[in-house]
């Protein structure tokens, strides 16, 4: 069977698939006694129709971009990188040591170090379970999920100890003056615009431009196009000379250092001090994410932004309605499902339709004659 149009795969099939996942929490929403039409004109507007909204979807939208962009580059090589949430956590505690390191001052020098700890750190989470996949066959979905497990009790454990500040709270003490980032409102400010106070900041840059470098290796580079191939077909990679080993290593070492980089917005960004519960299930989300990009970096920076206007519009409703927190995490589930678990329910028809109407090649009989 032919495949199907790129335009198709990449925008028309996650559109339908938001479509239906859209419908059916109408339906849910109508059987909870709720106008489905009024809830989605309160989402929208919550998410995207302020400068309050956008500061707050762009904001989730710079987490779920890295974390995104982590799974996507995994996926390339046919591996299936669950461990988001783990490095991301671990990258935290890079990011946090970078700023506690020094008493840092100015944003520009302590950034670029900061950048590097959290990487580091979220790239180190991902060495065994890669080495494990690489040299022993551990399946890489098993290890990434209990170094999820192990990297929240160690996180826990340096909290309530060595890293912990004076007081009852389990988290650090707050990072220097000099290592707060300039949110969204200070930059408008400079140039004589009005935004209203959130935490987006220029972590969203540094996810922007995490998402074109990616790009570039992938697309540009011998080593993308060795993880591409290996990712179509091992056996034909292993015959070409590319090492199994290496692509293993180096596609999830570059994964955990993508998951890792969150902890610059959210810890290094938002919270300026490292908290125990930091991560609030972004690794988790960048699976979705990466699934309705179709692990492309333009694809996860548009599904980054839908899911961001999600959380930030379910949190509006949730503000707004009777609507309870639980049916905002099911209209959320139910876009993850469609996006994901789902989409051959929508891509099988489509690609009979398109193997029917599309353009019909010529009889060799009748191009003979």
């Amino acid at each position: 069977m032919e495949k199907l149009p790129k335009w198709a795969d990449i925008a028309l099939i996650p559109l339908i698939n938001l479509g239906l996942a859209l419908i059916v929490s109408g339906i849910v929403l109508g059987f909870i006694g709720q106008n489905p039409f009024e809830a989605l004109g309160i989402m929208v507007t919550g998410a995207v129709g302020s400068t309050y909204g956008w500061g707050y979807t762009l904001y989730y939208a710079t987490n779920f971009i890295f974390t995104g962009l982590a799974v996507a580059i995994a996926f390339h090589a046919q591996l299936f990188n669950i461990g988001g949430e783990g490095q991301a956590q671990l990258g935290s505690l890079g990011v946090a040591l970078v700023c506690l390191a020094l008493p840092w001052p100015h944003w520009t020098l302590a950034l670029p170090f900061a950048i590097v700890g959290g990487a580091l750190f979220g790239a180190a989470w991902a060495v065994i379970p890669a080495y494990l996949q690489a040299r022993r066959g551990s399946h890489i979905v098993i290890t990434t999920i209990m170094f999820n497990f192990i990297a929240s009790a160690l996180l826990v454990y340096l909290l309530v100890g060595a890293l912990k500040a004076p007081g009852m709270a389990p988290e650090t003490a707050g990072f220097p003056e000099g290592t707060q980032l300039p949110t969204a409102r200070d930059i408008f400010a400079a140039i004589g615009v009005d935004f209203a106070r959130t935490p987006l900041n220029v972590s969203f840059v540094v996810a922007l431009l995490a998402a074109y470098a990616l790009w570039m290796l992938l697309w540009r580079t011998r080593l993308g196009y060795e993880i591409r191939a290996f990712g179509h077909s091992q056996s034909a990679a292993i015959y070409a000379g590319i090492s199994p080993f290496r692509i293993t290593m180096t596609a999830m070492l570059i994964s955990g250092a993508l998951a890792g980089l969150m902890a610059v917005n959210a810890v290094m960004g938002e919270q300026e001090r490292l908290l125990q519960d930091n991560v609030q299930g972004a690794g988790f989300v960048g699976i979705a994410v990466a699934l309705m990009g179709r692990s492309h970096p333009v694809g996860v920076l548009l599904a980054a932004i839908l899911f961001g206007a999600l959380y930030q519009g379910g949190a509006e409703l949730e503000f707004e309605t009777s609507v309870p927190r639980e049916m905002v995490v099911v209209i959320q589930a139910l876009v993850i499902l469609f996006t994901g678990a789902l989409d051959g329910m929508v891509r099988s028809p489509l690609e009979k339709t398109f193997l029917r109407f599309g353009r019909q090649r010529p009889d060799p009989d009748m191009a003979a004659k």
